[in-house]
């Protein structure tokens, strides 16, 4: 009876174990979710009624098949066949075998005493047929030797986020992001490719269905799969546009049959993420008053206004505002709507979709009649066709792009500005709206020279900014097999442009600035005044680029040998690519090769190749060949591994070597012509005694570099791929190293009184490595339940190996053998107490060295390192601290599905990643009279007490050069696990829904930044508000519905 209850209830444990999974990360590798209970009932079943099985297990032509999994059904017992495809086990009575191996369908056939069975297993064409997209085509996924990690479109639904760059991090192996602003329209995020390999442009190349385009604002629902080439081998056939990594966005296609319409509409809140506490008016007063005695001199503010401050007795001339709560509102609401139809007859296809994407900001309206918040729209299309125009001959076209609208308030500056400006704002610089009215602080009675929050835009207007954005391709396939048979051409073009136009509302509010009259009363003072709207055109932006390829393919089985090659050439033209010759447009040239091979996919073999043009080198370095090799070895399929078999299904190793290339350093083109002379009547010379006349003349303003050449980069890839529990665990690793030499860089050590500047030369060295792993559990419980848990860890260190330094007087002052980005900053010690010259004798055996100013109790004490007695720049180290981008990036997906019931979430995780406050370095700004943060208010330095536990140095004006300067008291560890994202989905089954030829109706909710954990107190983590204040980065509540038919 123990016995049946137990089978009765076997889901219940198991559904219990899945909760350790998502805590302790690893944790679900070592469980084997078919409990033990089981193997023990399938042992006392055996021992009491069994009977013996043999057979032989072959493919459709008849060849044995080595390894085959053969299980009894329900239970952990089984064998795997030999060498000649033959097995032989004890099964209960009345059992059921189970045959299955990678490649082939699972056979399930009832035993039958007395016979031998003999099972042929038939491929699985959709095993055997996935492929993963690559540079210029698709691969099969068993045969892939690179280092690929994708991802499918669907999953990037589960995040309702507005760019599909802030959905990357954490979901795929290799990825690394840095989000600046959470503005509508503009939170796209920087994304790396295994980390920094160079101090220029280390971004990767993105391309969306094999062209170069921005994916950020594209409609996730339009996305049939993302993949991430990350070595040589993946991406050597890009040359020049391939040394950071390369994704590639693979839109949807039609496929033949029914029309299929997709509907789908969701509407969300976004909240601020963790947010800044300021100090009030109180604090701050106190804090200014603090900084004017430890100055020595008279407190600024005095005790009757202090009391006014705290006990908010006149808000009108003492108000105390938090301007970030009082100009900003708590939610914002976004929403998403999408409509696609797909279907195809025998000699057509189609996808179209369109899509809408809106999100509000966040800025209060007050009683403006125009609105100038923040709002973004975008709309977005696509329709993708295949025709087959003749039975060997396929032309296809996509037609895709967006109209985006993004309004943000009218500031007279750029919108970083506009938000430092709000984060600079003082408690009682304003009462705010009052009766319609904007209230300024008298600063003649609070002797503060100061700003509101409201002053950057309040009254100002609003500026509206349209983007038109068209995508073309159209691709014409031609088999070839009349010549040789697996043969094919491929002529395909391309071109992009966008177009934009702002339009600027101007306008102008008064203040009013409250004035006691000799009565006591409170009258007001304006200034300025009010203005109607006027309208003006604004700036206006375009863009434009083509694109073309022909490609014979060659793609052909011959017997157990699979060779398939690729000859490609390519060309691009992209005109305004902005810089010193905007009006000449940019172009590159290329020539492609690839050839793969595979024996029974057990041994493969890849060779890559690109041959690259650039305009950036004299003729003689103009181009550049990058080749790349790969080897792969499928160990499991070898006849000694059989014994092994059931253990580790599948066990691949990989390697890899190639070189890359990049022509690119910053907007400078042309770096082999002539040098650049300048002439302008702004600049020029002063002749004779005319000293307030300067004559226009020209001047040398750079030079050139005939010799300027490839900066390259030779990448290693070492990599295994196994799976285990009868495939229900798959676990990839990768070890990769970079090497990139002939970095282009600008040399910056020449005087400027010279008034010219270097050319680009050829000079840096540099190494990139690091680590990657993914673990994948799968398992299908019974009918009505599965459940996952993929975990994936990346992570990538640099180090420069040589860079044109001029000579440092101390070793830890160079940038070369250290990280790049790495800061210079001075080594805190402690603060400056009546202790602290007999502490620092005894921990260094030297005094304390001369600081430039006469140490205070409580200023801050830096080490001097070279031991000379000052403190000077020879003591700034770069041997401190990590970088803005993170060396560890993790992420763990865990879901389940049962019956109707669906759920996933998405945790991501960063560590080794610093960040140097900048704007909140110093309270109250460099002109003593901007913000001061709680933070800053509450650990401040007071007394002797607070010698071990201060975060700042004692308020002082004086001291402020020492205190302030670049230091490890302020890099902060800016370290993080995020709940990236959870869903949680129903699909209903009406019965009114086959009535309507309703397939899917689908309900969901989900969210996005949901949860985090971090000892960053400076923001969100994920940004950099610690360095340069932008708007706010947000997390979001969504609700959705799917409907398809």
């Amino acid at each position: 009876m123990e016995k049946q209850e137990n089978l009765c209830k076997r889901q219940v444990p198991k559904l219990c174990r899945l909760f350790p999974v998502a805590i302790l990360l690893f944790l679900f590798l070592s469980i084997p979710l078919k409990g033990y209970s089981e193997d023990v009932l399938s042992l006392e079943s055996v021992q009491q009624n069994t009977v013996k099985v043999t057979g032989t297990v072959k493919d459709a032509n008849g060849e044995p098949i080595i390894g085959a999994n053969v299980m009894v059904v329900g239970t952990a017992t089984g064998v795997i066949t030999d060498i000649d495809g033959n097995f032989s086990l004890n099964v209960p009575v009345g059992s059921k075998l189970q045959f299955s191996f990678i490649g082939y369908k699972e056979q399930v056939v009832p035993v039958k005493k007395g016979i031998s069975l003999k099972i042929v297993l038939e491929e699985d064409s959709q095993i055997l047929g996935e492929v993963e997209v690559v540079a210029y085509g698709v691969q099969k996924k068993v045969s892939i030797t690179g280092a690929i990690s994708s991802m499918k479109g669907d999953d990037l639904l589960k995040t309702p986020a507005g760019s599909i760059s802030n959905i990357l991090s954490g979901q795929v192996t290799g990825i690394s992001s840095v989000q600046y602003s959470g503005e509508p329209g503009a939170d796209a995020a920087d994304i790396y490719v295994r980390g920094v390999a160079t101090w220029q442009d280390a971004k990767p190349l993105i391309q969306v269905d094999g062209v170069e385009r921005d994916m950020s604002q594209i409609d996730p629902n339009e996305i049939e799969s993302v993949t991430v080439l990350k070595d040589a081998s993946a991406t050597a056939v890009f040359g020049v546009r391939g040394a950071n990594g390369v994704i590639l966005i693979t839109t949807k296609r039609g496929a033949e049959g029914k029309a299929k319409i997709s509907f789908s509409t969701s509407a969300g809140v976004n909240v601020r993420t963790k947010e800044l506490e300021f100090a009030n008016s109180y604090q701050y007063a106190s804090y200014y008053n603090m900084m004017m005695v430890n100055d020595g001199a008279a407190p600024t503010f005095s005790d009757d206004q202090l009391i006014a401050f705290r006990d908010h007795t006149n808000p009108l001339l003492y108000p105390d505002i938090n301007w970030i709560d009082y100009c900003m509102n708590k939610a914002a609401f976004q929403s998403q709507h999408n409509v696609n139809i797909s279907g195809g007859t025998g000699n057509m296809r189609y996808f179209v979709s369109a899509g809408l994407f809106t999100q509000d900001g966040m800025f209060k309206q007050f009683n403006m009649n125009d609105d100038f918040n923040f709002n973004y729209k975008r709309y977005n299309y696509r329709a993708n066709l295949d025709f087959d125009v003749t039975k060997t001959t396929l032309l296809s076209v996509n037609i895709g792009g967006r109209v985006d609208t993004k309004r943000t308030p009218e500031s007279g500056e750029s919108q970083d500005q506009l938000f430092r400006h709000l984060y600079w704002a003082v408690p009682f610089a304003g009462a705010g709206i009052v009766n319609g009215n904007r209230v300024v602080s008298n600063q003649e009675y609070l002797n503060l020279n100061m700003v509101d929050g409201l002053n950057a835009y309040y009254g100002q207007g609003f500026r509206t900014m349209t983007t038109n954005t068209l995508n073309l391709d159209m691709v014409l396939d031609q088999k070839l097999d009349f010549i040789t048979k697996g043969l094919s051409i491929k002529l395909k073009g391309a071109y992009n442009s966008s177009y934009s136009t702002t339009k600027i509302a101007s306008s102008s509010k008064a203040s009013y600035t409250p004035v006691i009259d000799d009565k006591g009363a409170i009258s007001f003072r304006k200034s300025g005044s009010d203005s109607q709207t006027s309208y003006r055109d604004g700036d206006y932006g375009k863009a434009r680029d083509w694109y073309m390829e022909l490609a014979l393919n060659y793609n052909r089985k011959f017997g157990d040998h699979n060779v398939s090659a690729l000859l490609l050439y390519n060309q691009s033209k992209k005109y305004y690519p902005g810089g010193t010759y905007d009006y000449i447009p940019s172009g590159y040239v290329g020539i492609v090769g690839r050839v793969t091979y595979d024996w029974k996919t057990r041994y493969m073999a890849e060779f890559n190749a690109g041959y690259n043009g650039s305009e950036n080198f004299a003729p003689g370095n103009r181009y550049g060949f990058f080749p790349a090799g790969s080897i792969g070895w499928v160990v499991s399929e070898e006849p000694f591994f059989t014994t092994l078999k059931k253990a580790i299904n599948y066990f691949k190793v990989r390697a890899a070597v190639g070189m890359v290339g990049n022509d690119k350093m910053g907007s400078n083109r042309f770096l082999y012509i002539p040098g650049k002379y300048s002439y302008g009547s702004g600049d020029g010379y002063y002749f004779g005694q005319n000293v307030n006349n300067k004559k226009p003349g020209a001047w040398e303003a750079s030079q050139s570099n005939p010799d300027a050449k490839w900066e390259t980069a030779v990448k290693q890839n070492y990599g295994i791929d196994f799976s285990t529990f009868n495939e229900r665990l798959n676990v990839s690793a990768d070890y990769f190293i970079e090497k990139r030499r002939d970095i282009l860089v600008t040399p910056d050590y020449l005087p400027g009184i010279l008034g010219m500047t270097l050319p680009v030369v050829n000079v840096g060295k540099t190494e990139n490595k690091g680590f990657e792993l993914q673990v994948k559990w799968n398992e299908q419980l019974n009918d009505d339940f599965r459940y996952w848990a993929n975990f994936n860890l990346s992570f990538a260190r640099n180090k420069i190996i040589f860079k044109n330094e001029i000579e440092q007087n101390e070793s830890w002052m160079y940038e070369t053998g250290r990280r790049i980005g790495s800061r210079s900053m001075y080594k805190f010690w402690g603060y400056y107490d009546e202790t602290a010259d007999a502490r620092y004798q005894e921990e260094f055996g030297i005094p304390i060295a001369s600081h430039g100013i006469t140490l205070q109790p409580g200023d801050a004490v830096f080490v001097d390192l070279n031991k000379d007695g000052k403190l000077d720049g020879d003591d700034a180290t770069r041997d401190i601290g990590f970088t803005d981008i993170p060396e560890y990036t993790a992420g763990l997906n865990l879901g389940f599905s049962w019956k109707n019931f669906d759920f996933s979430m998405q945790w991501t995780g960063a560590w080794n990643v610093d960040r140097m406050l900048d704007e909140f370095r110093r309270p109250l700004g460099d002109t003593n009279s901007k913000a001061l943060l709680l933070y800053q208010y509450e650990n401040t330095w007071r007394s002797s007490e607070d010698s071990f536990t201060a975060k700042f140095p004692r308020a002082s004006n004086s001291s402020a050069s020492n205190n302030y300067r670049g230091t490890d008291l302020y890099l902060i560890n800016a370290s993080y696990l995020r709940l990236k994202n959870v869903e949680i989905g129903y699909n209903f089954d009406f019965p009114f829904m086959k009535k309507l030829k309703m397939n899917n109706c689908r309900l969901y909710v989900n969210g996005y930044n949901l949860l985090t954990f971090t000892g960053f107190d400076w923001g969100d983590p994920e940004s950099r508000q610690s360095s340069r204040p932008n708007y706010p980065l947000t997390r979001v509540f969504n609700i959705g519905l799917k409907l398809g038919f």
